[in-house]
């Protein structure tokens, strides 16, 4: 079997959650935006129509529980979900938290200034806060 390995530019800006199952979560490493990454854990994958079936299911799955825990941690207005592949090719599901006050909307986060780090401490305390009804 085949180690599963996270495309470097996703390892070098997203903090690790967790691992829910299919899916390995990410934090990306932009305070402006509550913004997690779905990744699948199975190399080669691009599009989601080159997962199983079950895979499929199973990605769809933990979208919708990833995007109703971060709107119920975060009381934003809209929920983003997203694939777009365009920079980094492995398949990854951009879940976004969006409030009508932050600094792109209603624009797409993408493009949208240059990105905030979060301290290492806020990054740690928005997955303990995630992370403790998940």
């Amino acid at each position: 079997m085949v180690e599963f390995s996270l495309d470097p530019k996703l390892e070098k800006d997203t903090y690790f959650v967790a691992n829910i199952g299919l899916c390995r979560l990410l934090l990306m490493d932009d305070s402006r935006f509550p913004w997690l990454i779905l990744v699948p854990q199975r190399d080669g994958i691009s599009e989601v129509h080159n997962l199983s079936p079950l895979d499929q299911t199973m990605l769809t799955f933990e979208t919708v529980s990833v995007s109703d825990r971060l709107k119920a941690a975060t009381t934003c207005d809209k929920i983003n979900v997203a694939a777009l592949g365009n920079q980094v090719p492995q398949l990854h599901m951009h879940v976004i938290a969006r409030f009508e006050d932050d600094a792109a909307w209603p624009n797409p986060v993408w493009g949208a200034g240059e990105a905030e780090p979060y301290d290492q401490q806020a990054a740690h305390d928005f997955i303990k806060n995630f992370m403790a009804d998940f």
